[in-house]
């Protein structure tokens, strides 16, 4: 018997040993493959990281002979200006509904309004996308006399509320990680409900709620499809938040399919993907240092 349960042991800790690695493995891989992709602006078609970084002029050669401009700053603009927004709409409604559901009504927030929360992680990008696109951008164009209601105000709605579950989950558990004790020692001090709040609680859960609004900003830069139909897809810096634009993902996702394999048209849209592929390494990075603060400051 006992042979059987250590055979049985090493033989889960073989397949998860393996599952953990093939994890890390194709990590790697994807790294690896939009490295050597995206380089090819920088290697083969003799661009700097400079122009490309830098430059606002835009318009590569859908050929292998090169001759283009690359230049990506109006996307790496635009992708900052509305995914900053989303996040600046998104954030304040998280942080209430996380105090909702943890310290005004727990039970309340627990059975019903979490579940709630919950479900909008499971609703695909289209459905946000076509709803911002029937409702909300006629809204925006009525309520501002616009032209067109397609712009960066429209896309960071839409964006707000794709990344206020994400945000608000994560914050909760933040809270929910406070330990009691320090509750109930402000409680003891004569502190209300709002001073322990925001004295004791929010401060004790700094690095998960950062955490939180980073794993939401991370998911506002990854989204493609949704931005794409609100934004306007224009390629032009905004000159406010009621103007059109593009963004990284957007570009990717609309000219990727037409660029010819191999020319500088397509290795320009790959070192797009790059770029956003180094994005997510860094907000993973954060992540983990903030953590690891957290942890130091729990133990101190």
């Amino acid at each position: 018997m006992n042979k059987e349960m250590f055979k049985n042991e090493y033989l889960w800790r073989g397949i998860i040993t393996v599952c953990g690695l093939s994890v890390i493995a194709l990590t790697l891989a994807i790294g690896a493959f939009l490295f050597v992709k995206g380089s090819g602006t920088f290697t083969i078609y003799k661009h700097t990281v400079f122009e490309f970084l830098f430059s606002s002029n835009w318009n590569p050669n859908d050929s292998a002979l090169g001759g283009g401009n690359v230049g990506a700053l109006i996307y790496i603009v635009g992708s900052l200006l509305t995914c900053g927004l989303a996040l600046l709409i998104a954030t304040p409604f998280s942080f209430a509904g996380a105090i909702f559901m943890t310290e005004i009504a727990p039970g309340i927030g627990t059975k019903l309004f979490q579940p709630a929360v919950e479900i909008f992680v499971g609703i695909p990008s289209v459905v946000y996308g076509w709803t911002g696109l029937t409702v909300l951008v006629p809204f925006i164009k009525n309520l501002f006399n616009l032209p067109h209601g397609f712009n960066v105000l429209s896309a960071s709605i839409v964006l707000a509320v794709m990344i206020f579950p994400t945000i608000t989950t994560v914050t909760a558990d933040a809270i929910r990680g406070v330990p009691r004790e320090f509750r109930d020692g402000a409680y003891a001090l004569g502190s209300t409900r709002w001073q322990v709040i925001h004295k004791i609680v929010m401060p004790a859960a700094k690095s998960g709620i950062l955490t939180a609004i980073i794993l939401g900003l991370a998911r506002a830069f990854g989204e493609a499809l949704a931005v794409a139909m609100v934004i306007g897809k224009t390629r032009a810096f905004p000159q406010s938040i009621l103007s059109p634009t593009n963004t990284l993902t957007t570009a990717i996702a609309s000219d990727m399919g037409g660029a010819m394999d191999g020319g500088e048209y397509n290795i320009a849209l790959w070192t797009m993907a790059l770029l956003l592929y180094l994005i997510s390494l860094l907000f993973i990075y954060i992540i983990h240092q903030l953590s690891a603060a957290g942890k130091e400051e729990v133990t101190k």
